[in-house]
């Protein structure tokens, strides 16, 4: 007998997003689709379906709260045949220029022949940075423009919490002489190993699971597409790691809290440009000395 799946549509507010997802993943999804104003999830279908449900909507009812005081996140169910929840889920997936340099496609679809952007082919898993996301767009467009900056210069990146691996692929692809990827998720690293393999830089990315504190090089260009509170715990880590005149990427901040994370750095560090929307900002900073 084949297997039916449920899918879940969740429209909830940005500052719960990455909570969500990780919580998803935790209760069975092979993944999240990142939207908007919410997200997409597969199950597949059991005889503890109805616990699912209870657990993911009292744990999205315990976020709300804790946010917001009140719940508004709405949460739709619906059951997918065998024959139709994969084409379902890849619907969700497109490609998409990203800055001025890249495309970024899943490898089921087949890029358009361009003269100057190049391809980043992602399998989209259970780690987050595919291209879709306004924070990996943030960061990948400032990488664009400090490699222009650095081009008479030594280019190394540090990318931290690197996830699928994309923003140390758009490194190698803008001409990284060295770029090195942490991360402490065990998945992540398996999934940005295999992007490494599908975008020909598996062997010009030093990917590893150490924690900022165990890498003692220094970098032109660190970068950290996390949360605001992870770049505030880790501020001094990621200022000792930035080379004279380098420049640091931030993202994954909620707008409100970008103000409290550029105080972290302050002393140090000016302002080159911010990316502020309505749910997330990402900032470019560079070193003053």
């Amino acid at each position: 007998m084949q297997e039916s799946w449920l899918h879940l549509s969740v429209q909830i507010g940005a500052a719960d997003l990455d909570a969500l997802a990780n919580f998803l993943i935790e209760q069975g999804a092979p993944g999240v689709v990142m939207k908007r104003r919410g997200m997409e999830a597969y199950f597949r279908r059991s005889a503890g379906e109805a616990a699912l449900k209870q657990s993911i909507k009292r744990f999205v009812g315990g976020v709300e709260k804790l946010h917001r005081r009140g719940a508004t996140a709405r949460l739709k169910w619906r059951v997918l045949g065998a024959a139709n929840w994969h084409d379902s889920w890849r619907r969700f997936i497109k490609a998409r220029r990203v800055g001025k340099s890249f495309w970024v496609t899943p490898p089921w679809l087949t890029p358009p022949k361009f003269r100057a952007r190049q391809v980043i082919t992602l399998e989209p898993g259970l780690a987050f940075g595919t291209g879709t996301h306004a924070t990996t767009r943030g960061c990948m467009e400032f990488i664009e423009q400090v490699a222009d900056a650095l081009r008479d210069r030594e280019f190394t990146v540090l990318d931290v919490g690197t996830g699928a691996g994309i923003l140390a692929i758009v490194a190698v692809k803008l001409g990284a002489q060295a770029v090195y990827a942490i991360d402490n998720d065990p998945v992540a690293l398996a999934v940005a190993r295999e992007n490494f393999a599908a975008n020909d830089a598996a062997g010009r990315v030093q990917l590893s699971g150490a924690n900022l504190t165990g890498i003692r090089k220094k970098f032109s260009v660190v970068v950290a597409n996390v949360t605001a509170e992870t770049i505030i715990e880790l501020a001094a880590g990621l200022d000792k790691r930035v080379s004279p005149k380098g420049f640091l990427i931030l993202s994954g901040i909620l707008p409100h809290k970008a103000d409290v994370v550029l105080r972290c750095f302050q002393k140090t560090f000016r302002v080159v440009r911010q990316k502020r929307g309505r749910e997330w900002a990402t900032l470019l900073l560079q070193r003053k000395t």
